[in-house]
């Protein structure tokens, strides 16, 4: 596994002679207070919080444990493993909220969110030092390496010949030090300015957070309430033209289909991006998902350059059983010839954010792609791991590693 270039953690730096920010009004999402600041606080009873993730944690960690084959228990069991890890909670807690809305994961999730956020009143942090958030309506940030790096692509980018695109399950749902390594995020987004973005696991702090300091970026989210997905396309060069939400009637952890209808350097783009369901115990449901994306790929303008990118969950065997990809849809990857660099993004051995000592490695987060029928306009260049460096809190920006890719535009 290789280091990103800068190979530098990513720290946010008061820009010199920054002006203070103007102070903000509250915000309230779903029932939630946010303070003043416009960040998520952590919330009260500590103790609570962090019995409960560890339990969570201890979940997790028996399912990097177990093998594909091994057989999970009854229905029931199953939902409360999957509330718990989904919503970072004891299981005691995951069996109570199911029980009371009839073992429906949906309906349990949103009564779950809507309680908490009642609750959940937030303590109050000492405020940042005034400028030190990077924000991504700036080109330029402090690190002298990220500056050039992004003069560079910038240049590159001037004449259309060069694409870029990031995917990154962000893990908005693991609140300690979230304010961090969102900031950890936007530093990657504005190091390598990609033209699209794909995320997964938003929440709608981390969405407000992305609006204020993403203005250049067009955000399309996949919902408005819980966790959801969320497309940003870069204003200067991505010109949107629609959206399109397809719904997986199945689903027990609210999951969706969201794509986005673009143009880019005159070539026709079809955008999506999904959180295919989680866990070895719904590989039915998630393979169901894959053949609605795989679909809806195909159905897509033959004009345009499709691509698909996203946090799918799945498992090599997985994609054999739904009988592998459409001969005309590619996985980037192993388009690329499988680099081992950027293999695994999801990786309990390097990356240590869910603290369980069990070693799982996995290949979650992948990237295919549809070229338009008339020919080759967009093509695969590289591929790349983001993330990988420790921000100063002691942690990654996320449980996962982003992905960067790299495409070459065809004028």
């Amino acid at each position: 596994m290789r280091e990103h270039r800068g190979g530098r953690s990513m720290r946010c730096v008061a820009r010199p002679g920054a002006r203070p920010r103007e102070p903000r009004p509250a915000l309230s999402v779903g029932g939630a207070h946010f303070p003043a600041g416009g960040w998520m606080r952590e919330p009260r009873g500590g103790q609570s919080l962090r019995r409960a993730m560890a339990e969570s944690r201890r979940e997790v960690e028996r399912e990097a444990e177990c093998d594909e084959d091994e057989p999970m228990g009854k229905e029931r069991q199953l939902l409360r493993e999957e509330f718990a890890a989904v919503a970072s909670c004891a299981v005691s807690v995951a069996r109570r909220y199911l029980a009371e809305n009839n073992w429906e994961m949906e309906r349990a999730l949103n009564a779950y969110f809507e309680r908490s956020g009642e609750e959940g009143a937030f303590k109050r942090r000492p405020e940042p030092e005034p400028g030190c958030c990077v924000d991504l309506t700036n080109e330029e940030t402090t690190d002298s390496i990220s500056s050039k790096t992004s003069t560079s692509e910038n240049l590159q980018q001037e004449d259309g010949s060069m694409f870029s695109l990031i995917t990154w399950n962000i893990d908005g749902l693991d609140l300690n030090n979230l304010r961090e390594r969102a900031q950890g995020v936007c530093s990657y987004l504005a190091l390598y300015s990609p033209d699209v973005i794909f995320l997964q696991e938003v929440i709608p702090p981390y969405y407000s957070y992305l609006k204020k300091r993403a203005s250049n970026y067009e955000i399309i989210t996949g919902h408005e309430e819980g966790y959801f997905t969320a497309i940003m396309l870069k204003k200067s060069r991505v010109k949107f033209k629609s959206q399109e939400i397809i719904l997986f009637p199945n689903t027990k952890m609210m999951r969706n289909l969201l794509c986005v209808h673009a143009s880019v350097s005159g070539n026709e783009l079809c955008l999506m991006t999904s959180h295919l369901e989680s866990t070895r115990g719904h590989a039915k449901e998630r393979m169901n998902q894959l053949k609605m994306v795989l679909k809806k790929m195909q159905e897509a303008p033959e004009s345009a350059s499709v691509i698909f990118a996203g946090d799918t969950n799945l498992r090599d065997q997985e994609v054999t059983k739904c009988g592998g990809l459409p001969n005309n849809v590619l996985d980037i990857w192993e388009f690329l010839g499988k680099p081992k660099h950027c293999q695994y993004t999801w990786d309990t051995q390097m990356n240590s954010n869910l603290g369980i000592p069990a070693i799982c490695k996995h290949r979650f987060d992948r990237i295919f792609f549809r070229a338009a029928a008339e020919g080759g306009h967009i093509i695969p260049q590289s591929l790349d791991l983001l993330g990988l460096e420790k921000l100063d809190c002691g942690r990654f920006p996320s449980d996962h590693w982003g992905l960067l890719c790299n495409l070459d535009v065809i004028l």
